[in-house]
């Protein structure tokens, strides 16, 4: 089911945002084929058991990436110089590298597994 609500999601964007979307959701599942899709404070996001890992959401001028973690984009601050962004999004208007999309990815994870471990 919430797989369809993503595609709905994308479905309701306009272009060049719906294309943009697919395409990094296909870089997404490519790096983690496991991440299970869902929507997340009302956009499309992809958890890992019940953590989300990460989400996208169109905007007005293209899309946004978010790592739903405040400190993620500050922890790769130098291979983000180029992007504009705020504490929780990363803004673009082409897809991102899968190389930059896996660090982003695997920062979030490394700070799931580290809080996971304090429980």
């Amino acid at each position: 089911m919430a797989k369809r609500e993503v595609d709905a999601y994308f479905a309701a964007q306009p272009e060049p945002q719906r294309k943009l979307l697919k395409e990094m959701r296909k870089i997404i599942l490519e790096i983690e084929p496991d991440l299970k899709q869902v929507i997340s404070y009302g956009i499309p996001a992809f958890k890992l058991d019940k953590d989300v890992v990460c989400g996208l959401a169109a905007r007005k001028n293209g899309c946004s990436f978010y790592p739903f973690s405040g400190s993620v984009l500050e922890a790769l601050r130098a291979d983000l110089k180029d992007f504009s962004q705020t504490k929780s999004a990363l803004h673009f208007d082409k897809p991102l590298s899968k190389t930059l999309v896996r660090k982003l990815m695997n920062q979030r994870q490394v700070q799931i597994m580290v809080k996971k471990k304090r429980k």
